[in-house]
């Protein structure tokens, strides 16, 4: 079994959760509310401000020629997509947002990795962004009885053929840094892949409650 694989089955109480958070199960219906949204987005957009430097980044630590190019083509081509998506629900991203904690945990979070740690180790913790999005994509795909969503854009997004392709590709490159690594290497690989699937919750648990520092 290739290393993402176990990686995937490993979390499935936490990706369980994810799938029957409110957050998840009203954008599937069409009632979540649209300043839930918004939030959302708008705490997405921050996060991919971070994202961006991180693929990038990711990118220039990267030993094979095919797998830079792969992830510099993820750092344009996915952000574009992504910004074209938040373009259709948001005319402007307030440039005074200010990340919530939970944001600011996981930017943090990965930013540490690719400062820190092997690049296989900050490669498996960038995984469950690619992954955890093509399987909540494909999860309301499937169970959305709605007509006329209005959360429909953002849905065909994730569950298409261009990020599953996406999704595909990436993983491709995760097993096989995985297969040339260490067992201790990829010990600390599953660990942080975990991690990220944890603050995967976090974040739509925050757009959900409009999370608000306490100081």
């Amino acid at each position: 079994m290739k290393w993402t694989q176990e990686a995937w089955l490993s979390i499935q109480p936490q990706f369980d959760r994810i799938t029957q958070h409110p957050f998840v199960q009203e954008l599937m219906n069409g009632t979540l509310p649209s300043e839930k949204f918004i939030f959302y987005i708008e705490q997405d957009g921050l996060y991919l401000s971070d994202y961006g430097r991180l693929l990038t980044g990711i990118a220039t630590q990267l030993n094979d020629p095919f797998h830079r190019k792969e992830f510099i083509s993820f750092a344009g081509e996915n952000m574009d997509q992504e910004r074209e998506l938040h373009a259709a629900f948001v005319d402007q991203i307030n440039p005074n947002i200010e990340p919530t904690p939970a944001c600011l945990l996981y930017t943090s979070h990965l930013l540490k990795h690719l400062a820190i740690s092997p690049i296989e180790v900050t490669l498996a913790a960038v995984m469950p962004c690619f992954r955890v999005y093509q399987e909540v994509g494909l999860y309301i795909s499937k169970h959305q009885h709605r007509i006329n969503n209005p959360y429909q854009l953002w849905i065909d997004t994730y569950s298409d053929g261009e990020h599953i392709d996406s999704v595909q590709r990436v993983e491709a490159i995760c097993n096989t840094l995985a297969q040339q690594t260490t067992p201790a290497i990829r010990a600390q690989m599953l660990k942080e892949y975990q991690t990220s699937v944890k603050l995967e919750y976090l974040f739509w648990d925050s757009a959900y409650k409009r999370e608000k520092w306490v100081l």
